[in-house]
Formats: structure tokens, sequence, C-alpha cells
């Protein structure tokens, strides 16, 4: 227990560390074992930033609303179909999903959902280093599962998938893999790469739905390394999921490489006031006709304030570019005030396209 009392104490901020006491709390209060999961433990096991605390309650985590709400946080979004809940404390983003199995009747097809003990829970989840949770229960306290010993590949700095049919019950993994290999620098298995041909060989990226495919794309919106990732996508032929233009000289790589250097600048407070999408699009849309910027988005439809944000921020930069210019603004700290009170993808707007 205390290697990983330990490993939680340093390895999460302060602000974290004290919103995971909460959570267990809350979720205790409630009857229900409660577990740290997915990518807070990936990301803390192999000493990457934790982006966000993903837990995963033994109970339906939907009936958490209103104690979470009454502890000061805001319900940014649910899911109805998993019974899952994305929250935030403050700076803190957070997920609470309910413990649950997935089977598929068809490739890229809803699963039925069942309610489940954590341990099944976790091995129906797709790759093993996402398979991993701590319990936070009183009588387990630390207590690591890893059904399908994803320390031990996080370990060998490898993703493995956890069914030999993975890529079949759910092809948008076959994206997901290639995201994972090049934001956590790892090697791909090789039974896993193996699947993932014979999947491919077998049409099964042309079934994966077009809402799989916003959700990926969101995904890759959200990792710095969006250049080396995109570049990744079409040497695997994935990004002609999205759209057949995108190939050649209409694959905005020097803008990528651009926001690339600009997302390791943002401290850690800017990323709850952070639009990365919103970004992402502009850049990666850039080089694409209105025609392919269409067909693109009917291939992964976003949602009406997705686009809207990435709309406006153009003009929104070109604002904030202009207070920057005033004469008055002559002090570091007044310089940093107003840079503060700006969301962080219209500040890397202006870093990304200024010269």
């Amino acid at each position: 227990m205390g290697d990983y009392m330990f490993m939680l104490e340093n390895r999460l901020g302060a602000e974290q560390f004290r919103v995971l006491g909460q959570v267990q709390k809350l979720a205790t209060d409630a009857g229900y074992g409660v577990y740290l999961t997915g990518s807070a433990m990936r990301d803390m096991l192999g000493g990457f930033p934790v982006r966000e605390l993903h837990f995963t309650v033994e109970g339906n985590a939907l009936k958490l609303a209103k104690a979470l709400e009454k502890a000061g946080a805001s319900i940014v979004g649910t899911d109805d179909w998993r019974k899952a809940l994305e929250v935030r404390f403050g700076p803190v983003g957070i997920k609470i999903a309910t413990a649950h199995t997935e089977k598929y009747a068809k490739s890229g097809a809803k699963p039925q959902i069942a309610p489940s003990p954590i341990r099944e829970h976790l091995q129906s989840r797709d790759f093993t280093i996402n398979a991993i949770a701590l319990s936070l229960n009183k009588a387990s306290l630390c207590l690591p599962i890893d059904p399908t010993n994803g320390i031990g590949d996080i370990e060998r700095k490898e993703v493995r998938a956890i069914h030999n049919y993975s890529f079949y019950d759910d092809p948008a993994r076959m994206v997901r893999l290639i995201r994972y290999k090049v934001r956590l620098g790892y090697g791909i298995d090789e039974r896993t790469r193996s699947q993932f041909e014979n999947a491919r060989e077998a049409g099964m990226l042309g079934k994966i739905s077009a809402e799989a495919l916003s959700n990926e794309l969101r995904g890759v919106a959200q990792e710095t390394l969006s250049e080396d990732i995109v570049r990744a996508l079409e040497e695997e032929k994935l990004l002609a999921l999205y759209s057949p233009a995108l190939a050649g000289n209409k694959i905005n790589y020097a803008g990528l490489g651009k926001l690339q250097k600009a997302n390791q600048l943002p401290p850690p407070e800017w990323e709850p006031h952070r639009n990365h999408l919103a970004l992402f699009l502009e850049v990666f849309l850039e080089n694409l006709s209105p025609k392919d910027r269409t067909a693109l988005l009917k291939a992964a439809p976003l949602t009406r304030g997705e686009l809207n944000a990435a709309q406006k921020l153009e003009a929104a930069a070109k604002k904030f570019e202009k207070e920057l210019k005033n004469p008055k603004l002559q002090k570091p700290s007044q310089i940093y005030q107003a840079i503060a009170k700006t969301p962080g993808e219209v500040v890397l707007y202006l870093s990304t396209y200024s010269e």
C-alpha cells in the first residue's frame, strides 16, 4: 500500500489529490466501491503528467451528480448509455464511470452494456495499459487490480490489445492504437500489430461509425504531439477515413508543426480554460477547400458549439493581439494579467501563426 500511496501523493498535483479524496468520500458514502482507473493510472505509472482523474465506481455513477454539485463540482457532460459523468472541480477535470461490460452484436455497433464488478470491467476495456485500477476502498486501500498485466506492458513500453477480436468489436480502436503509440512513445505488441493488420484486411475500418470517428478526432486534438500523430495516421492510411483529400500538401504539416511547438508552452493552470479542439481544427483543416471541409465534417460530425468555437478563434486572436499592442501595457505584470485572463487557445493561436 505504501508505494502506491506515495505515488498518489507525489505524482498528483495538490488539487488533484484533494479532489481524489472528495470523490473517494462521496462514492463511499453512497455505498459504492470506488477505484482510480484508466488514463490516470496509466500516466501515473508511466511517469507522464496526469491530465485528468478517471474513476470507476461499482454503482450508478449518474446518481452521484447531485452530491458532486453540492461538493462544489460542475457537471460538464453525461453519458446516459454507459452511465458516466464528466465533471470539473475548479481546475481539476475528472471522469466517473460505472463499472460495466460491453458486448458487441456486430462490428462498430453500440455495445450491450451491463453493470459488472471492477475486474470484469477492466477485462472489457480496449488496451491493457488502460485496464489497471487502484482501490480507494477502506478495506483494500491502494491495492492494484491488474487482470491483464497492464503494469508489465507499461514497464515494457508496449501497447497491447486485451482481446483477439478487439478491433473487430470496436474498429475505432485502430485509430486510437496509433495515437497511443505516438503519444506514449511505446511500441505495439507483435500480436496486437497482427490483429490490427488482420482487421484492416477484413474491412473493419469501413465499419467505424461517424460518432466514433468524431470522438477519435477529439482525442487527437487533445494531444500535445499533434503533428507527429497526424503523420503516423497518414502513414497508416487512416486519415482517409476522415477525407480522401487529406494527402500530400492538403495536410497542413507546417501549421501542425508550429502548433506542436506552441503546445509545449502552456502552464498546467491553462488546461481548464483551453479549447484544444478549436485550435486544432483551425490548423488541421486550413489547407482543405470548403467542399472538402464539409465532406470531412460529414464523415466525423462535430457539435454546432464546437464548430462555432473554431470559426470565432481567428477574430478573437486578432482582438487579443490588438490589446497586447496597447501602449498602456508596459509592465511585464500587466502583460501577464492580459494573457492570464485570455482563453488559452486564443494565446496559442497567436503563437502558432505569428512569425
